[in-house]
């Protein structure tokens, strides 16, 4: 009998995510919303190039408890403005930080860089993160070219012109009461690879011949001329777990290994990546474990962060290659 099992991320219900995209401007955001109005959350960067928003207030020395909401986008810095939709609509709700000048919602967001898509000139920004917060609440979420990971691509250490499509995923699993999931755009310099056997799905590639180019490789023979500063994978890990700010911080950091088992190479100065966890409070739950599911689910959501994604602007996707 096995004592861990799959789940889906709307198993987890403490939680509801939505999707919002500007499909001609390959660029969308993915709120993510605890029902209880607030949540304790941490978080991890290890990238060297983040855009993110209330980041300090996750600090575990910072006194505020509770996030009304995550917001994972693309739109670079740009995307940013997305959480000022997301914070007015929460207002109109009476959802924030109590003040004697009414609430302030408390919203952290990390953007993703893909402005080299089809237009730059069209970014996340409050009207998207208004829409993407109505289908929070309708818990719209669906893996693929949608939300954050319309803009999404992959294995760019050679350039643009040898990236492929990516997108955003999740995955889930359940240990008795305990519930831990992952939900990650996937948008990298590096190769992406299965963490159950190691083999390459996606990452640079030769468009006349299909056949992978090797990003590593491309690190230690370009090295100076390796500039692009246009990645950063983002993601959330989401639990029903009981910890505080501190005990998430380590989960999301635990969380960075699923990322290094299936993206090489990672955490580079020309990435942002960065890792929320969030917890509902409702099940006590050893912190090794979570996080060792937090790996589990983040490398899981990766890979189907790229076998969900669609061909889109020319940009060729794992379903082009099987």
């Amino acid at each position: 009998m096995t004592i861990c099992k799959k789940i889906s991320m709307q198993d987890i219900e403490a939680f509801t995510i939505g999707n919002a995209e500007y499909v001609e401007g390959a660029t969308g955001c993915t709120v993510i919303l605890p029902k209880k109005k607030g949540a304790t959350c941490g978080i991890d960067i290890r990238g060297g190039g983040p855009a993110s928003r209330e980041s300090g207030l996750l600090n575990p020395l910072a006194a505020n408890d509770s996030v009304n909401a995550v917001i994972l986008s693309g739109g670079s810095a740009f995307g940013l403005e997305a959480s000022i939709g997301v914070m007015e609509e929460l207002e109109k709700r009476g959802i924030g930080f109590p003040t004697a000048n009414g609430v302030v919602p408390i919203v952290c967001q990390s953007c993703l860089f893909d402005l080299e898509m089809h237009t730059n000139s069209i970014r996340p920004d409050k009207a998207l993160g208004k829409l993407a917060l109505e289908n929070a609440y309708l818990n719209n979420y669906k893996d693929g070219n949608f939300g954050a990971g319309c803009g999404a691509t992959c294995g760019k250490a050679y350039g643009s012109e040898h990236m492929m499509k990516s997108g955003i995923g999740s995955a889930a699993f359940q240990v008795g009461d305990l519930q831990v999931g992952a939900i990650v755009a996937t948008n990298c310099m590096g190769d992406v690879f299965d963490y159950t056997n190691g083999q390459q799905i996606a990452g640079a590639l030769d468009y006349d011949t299909n056949a992978f180019l090797n990003c590593e490789e491309a690190f230690y023979t370009m090295q100076a001329n390796l500039t692009q500063h246009t990645n950063t994978t983002i993601g959330i890990i989401l639990t029903n777990a009981a910890f505080n700010k501190t005990q998430l911080t380590k989960i999301a950091s635990m969380a960075h290994d699923g990322m290094a088992r299936s993206i090489n190479p990672i955490h580079t100065e020309f990435d942002g990546d960065t890792i929320y966890a969030m917890a509902s409070s409702e099940v006590q739950a050893d912190i090794n474990v979570v996080g060792t599911l937090a790996a589990k689910a983040f490398s899981e959501a990766i890979t189907n962060s790229i076998k969900h994604a669609e061909t889109m602007y020319g940009i060729k996707a794992y379903k082009d290659l099987h």
